[in-house]
Parts: C-alpha cells; structure tokens; sequence
C-alpha cells in the first residue's frame, strides 16, 4: 500500500463558459494552481458537463467556475450538481472547494444557489468566492490566480 501522506494530492477544477469570460478566469486559476511548482498537487481541468461522480470522488479539493446565468449558476454547473450529488453525498464530505463566478448581474444569486448546493454536500469553502463583476479586470484575474494558488498550496502543506 502506498503511504498516502506521500501520494499526490489531486485538485479538480470544473467550469462551464460559453462566451468565454469564465474560460479566462479558469486560464487565470490554472496558472495559479500551477505557479507554486507544487511537487505534490496534480491538477486537472474538466468541463462540467463533462465531469463524472469519479472525477469528484478521486479529488482531495475542488474549484467550481461558471457563468452567471438569470441570475443563477449556469445549467451546465447545475447539471453537474444533479449527477454527482447522491454518488459523492456520502463520500466527499469535507471536501475543500473554492469558486469563481463571471457576473453579468451581482453574481449573488450564483453563489447563493451554489453555496447551498455544496452546504447539503457538506463541502468546505476554503476561500472567499472572486466574483468578477461588470468587465473583466486585471483585478479579476489576479483574484482568480491567487484563488487556485491558494487551494493548491492549502493541499501541498496539508492545510486542507
């Protein structure tokens, strides 16, 4: 058996964008993920629809990134949400997890919605959501990589 305290530590960052500001805030998590050369975090990029409850099951921390859609997370995050909920309820509770939202309204209402999504989960915010509002900043962006720096470093050293 491998000695699990040296195995890597796998964060999954599941995102939905169509007209791609969330892709360039997900570019901006990556890079953050990626900037510490972190010899212990394996992270993986997938679309929500295309995430399955294995992807989340394998995952010791998540980052959730998606559209503010009516005032709402977009359906492809809420679709995610639905196929994963019951096979990852008993599984992954506890699991760290940080979000970015591309708003075009106050992005309250995704974050609200999603919140309670993942408090029934029993998921664990490890770090205040970027809500990026009106245009997309530098500003955003920077939040963004320091977001996936942060949940990256938090699996390196244990915290999380």
């Amino acid at each position: 058996m491998a000695n699990e305290e040296n195995s890597p530590k796998r964060l999954l960052i599941v995102y939905h964008s169509v007209t791609g500001g969330t892709a360039s805030m997900l570019d901006a998590v990556a890079r953050g993920a990626h900037s510490a050369e972190l010899s212990r975090v394996e992270v993986s990029t997938t679309r929500a629809f295309d995430t399955q409850p294995e992807h989340v099951l394998a995952a010791h921390a998540i980052l959730l990134g998606t559209p503010e859609n009516f005032g709402y997370m977009s359906g492809a995050l809420k679709d995610f949400f639905e196929r994963i909920y019951y096979p990852c309820l008993a599984h992954t509770q506890g699991l760290p997890f940080g979000l970015f939202i591309r708003a075009g309204n106050d992005g309250e209402g995704a974050r609200m919605a999603i919140e309670r999504i993942t408090t029934g989960l029993r998921w664990r915010l490890v770090a205040p959501p970027v809500i990026a509002r009106g245009e997309l900043t530098a500003a955003h962006l920077a939040a963004c990589h320091e977001l996936g720096e942060t949940v990256a470093s938090g699996l390196e050293l244990g915290i999380f």
